[in-house]
């Protein structure tokens, strides 16, 4: 999960956001925005990949935990989060997943961030969940520093590694039979 944030003027007038649930006609919307955000430039070890499958997939199984942002007067959307439930077998627990949250680089530092996850939070809170997670590569600071700032705490380091196998040739895979 990845939160960009930006550097924010100050004395600018604070825009009119609505969250609201996300609708079949944002999908291609959250889609682009997410292209542009979470690239593989930014992001090489990502250990998810964003593409239109995890939009719909998330859309059409836990539409009312995925959530974008629009400034009210345009109604241009401006940011998405996108979320999910986990419950594991044999447990009470319920876990809320927010996979992705996206704001528009232009629509930083004016709260959009911080409205989506309340409402994500309301929504998890009425489903029943208990516990909320997050995840983000250790050196997103910025990330980091926001989450922090919405309660979220005891950070756990995970490695995740990467092997390119571009340019790696497949191994024959011919039986013992048939020879070299």
């Amino acid at each position: 999960m990845r939160y960009h944030v930006g550097m924010g003027g100050e004395g600018k007038k604070r825009p009119n956001i609505v969250v609201r649930t996300m609708e079949i006609d944002d999908l291609a919307p959250v889609f682009h925005l997410g292209e542009d955000l979470f690239t593989a430039e930014e992001v090489p070890n990502l250990y998810r990949t964003w593409d239109e499958f995890e939009v719909v997939g998330l859309f059409t199984s836990d539409t009312e935990f995925c959530l974008v942002a629009e400034e009210e007067d345009d109604e241009r959307m401006v940011g998405f989060a996108l979320g999910t439930t986990i419950t594991k077998s044999g447990s009470a627990w319920k876990y809320g997943h927010l996979v992705w949250l996206g704001v528009d680089p232009a629509w930083q530092e004016h709260g959009v961030g911080s409205r989506l996850f309340n409402m994500l939070r309301d929504r998890y809170l009425a489903a029943g969940v208990r516990i909320m997670m997050v995840d983000t590569e250790a050196d997103n600071l910025p990330a980091i520093r926001f989450f922090r700032k919405l309660g979220f705490g005891k950070p756990s380091e995970h490695l995740y590694m990467s092997l390119n196998l571009s340019g790696r040739r497949a191994p024959s895979h011919k039986s013992p039979e048939e020879g070299p």
